[in-house]
């Protein structure tokens, strides 16, 4: 670690770069490509004291320069630091090497799962968004404007779009929304079913047990107003908004608990292990974009 104890983790890093006579980084030139060796391993580990996208830089840049390294990535909003390296080179080196830099490390295997965890939360939420899209475009174009004919819609319109929800066509029409909101929602609230039905067995209640219960009552309710004889109205519309507003909400609020929880306790940052991909010969190809 760094002798000074208020020195930071720029520079730190800034001081590494110099040393080493490495220029500026620019973080806005996109991902480094490096030939990795075959017989090179690679380990990720989760770091605290990553704060911007030049330190994210500065740390691919020093630990690139080092001999025995191949490839670096580093992601700064997760907090990981990726490396390809020769076997001689061990895992405690390269933890040695970062702490220099004033960043935290703890040993661990769980780098890698936290990695792969957080691009699937990304994930959910494309999948939360886009599906809340394609569901709200035909609501606007069609149902809204016979449900709030009394604003601004011509009447001629009005009776027209109605003639279309009573024919056939709306089968498909509703298929259709039923099969968009029910596919987001079943993917990017998977985890939230899982731990709603848990806590259900178990028969404790909570809110991850109130939110899937009334998405489950409105879907049903509007799956009957669309396909039998019952009366009602059709809330797909609402089983999506809901399904994007808190696949959203709870995706930012825990990236942002895990980004405070590193800045407060950085002491619980791990270390893992991933394979790389193989490119042509006995050489692998890295991105060194930190796996985003």
């Amino acid at each position: 670690m760094s002798d000074d104890p208020y020195r930071g983790p720029r520079s730190a890093l800034e001081a590494a770069a110099e040393r080493r006579g490495i220029d500026e980084p620019n973080p806005d030139t996109g991902p480094r490509i490096a030939r990795v060796p075959e017989s090179h391993v690679h380990d990720t580990f989760e770091v605290g004291g990553l704060e911007t996208k030049r330190e994210e830089s500065l740390v691919q840049a020093v630990l690139a320069d080092r001999d025995g390294v191949s490839a670096a990535s580093a992601t700064q909003r997760n907090g990981t630091v990726g490396v390809h390296h020769d076997p001689s080179l061990s895992r405690a080196d390269i933890r040695e090497a970062l702490e220099s830099y004033d960043l935290a490390v703890a040993p661990g295997d769980e780098a890698f799962a936290s990695r792969r965890a957080s691009q699937f939360a990304s994930a959910r939420v494309a999948v939360a968004v886009l599906f809340g899209l394609m569901v709200a475009t035909p609501y606007v174009a069609v149902l809204y404007p016979t449900r709030l004919e009394w604003l601004f819609y011509d009447p001629v319109t009005v009776e027209y779009l109605r003639s279309i929800l009573d024919s056939r066509v709306a089968t498909h029409f509703f298929v259709n929304l039923a099969t968009l909101s029910g596919v987001a929602f079943l993917v990017a609230c998977g985890p939230t079913i899982r731990r709603a039905v848990d806590a259900a067995i178990e028969g404790r209640i909570t809110r991850e047990v109130g939110f899937v219960a009334t998405v489950c009552a409105v879907f049903g309710y509007s799956t009957l107003a669309a396909f039998t004889g019952f009366d009602g109205a059709v809330h797909y519309d609402l089983v999506a908004y809901a399904v994007a507003g808190v696949t959203v909400w709870n995706h930012f609020a825990t990236e942002e608990a895990s980004v405070d929880r590193r800045a407060t306790e950085p002491d619980t940052a791990v270390s893992g292990a991933e394979g790389v991909a193989d490119h042509g010969g006995d050489d692998h190809v890295a991105l060194t974009d930190g796996g985003r």
